[in-house]
């Protein structure tokens, strides 16, 4: 059996926590405490105190005093810039995903997107999330860009834990899927500007929802 080095199981938590704040496992304000994700996770305090504190020098988590590490609250200007570079970046993976997926994976994009309506139809949140992060991995990571994919996943971090709240609103979370058969349609029509901006839509549509949910500026002065 394979030992596990000290530098590897820190590497392996902070792999791990990362994926769930991308997943948006945790609310914004809500506070990560050390204790219960060592047990959860069956490691020590040491290996999670150094993921979290990785986080927070990353901007993905924030260290507040006399609290510990807590979710960060996007306020509505860090929200934009978010969703800007989203368009952009999303955007771009899904033109070059669009033109370069074998049959295989176009095929598996379909289920997926019915998976998607499935989960939706069953208010299954948990499967609806799953079904999602596959769509848009195996769209992106079809792009052959791991530099792409890898900015991709550092915006993902910081609207992860407000993206979970779409489902909340019954009106939104049942319209969550239908940008995703827009951009199947265009897939398999060989339209890679349509994949362009059904990604583009499905951004924008979830964003105007996600908006009333940050915080206020704070005032200039």
């Amino acid at each position: 059996m394979k030992t596990r080095t000290a530098s590897t199981l820190q590497d392996e938590t902070y792999d791990t926590l990362r994926h769930w704040l991308m997943l948006g496992r945790w609310l914004p304000g809500e506070r990560l405490k050390i204790a219960p994700l060592a047990d959860e996770l069956g490691v020590s305090p040491m290996p999670v105190r150094a993921a979290l504190q990785r986080l927070a020098a990353e901007k993905a988590l924030q260290n507040v005093p006399n609290c510990g590490v807590m979710v960060p609250r996007l306020t509505v200007t860090q929200f934009d810039d978010i969703l800007h570079n989203r368009i952009l970046l999303e955007g771009e993976a899904a033109w070059l995903g669009a033109q370069r997926l074998a049959e295989e994976p176009r095929r598996e994009l379909v289920a997926l997107c019915r998976a998607m309506d499935a989960a939706i139809a069953a208010d299954d949140v948990k499967a609806y999330l799953d079904a999602n992060e596959r769509f848009h991995r195996l769209l992106y990571g079809a792009a052959g860009s791991p530099l792409l994919l890898s900015l991709i996943e550092t915006v993902w971090l910081y609207v992860g834990p407000i993206s979970n709240q779409l489902h909340q609103d019954l009106a939104v979370w049942k319209t969550m899927n239908d940008a995703h058969r827009a951009l199947v349609a265009a897939l398999l029509a060989g339209d890679a500007e349509g994949v362009r901006a059904a990604i583009a839509e499905d951004l924008r549509s979830a964003g105007r929802y996600l908006r009333q949910l940050c915080a206020a500026d704070s005032p200039a002065g």
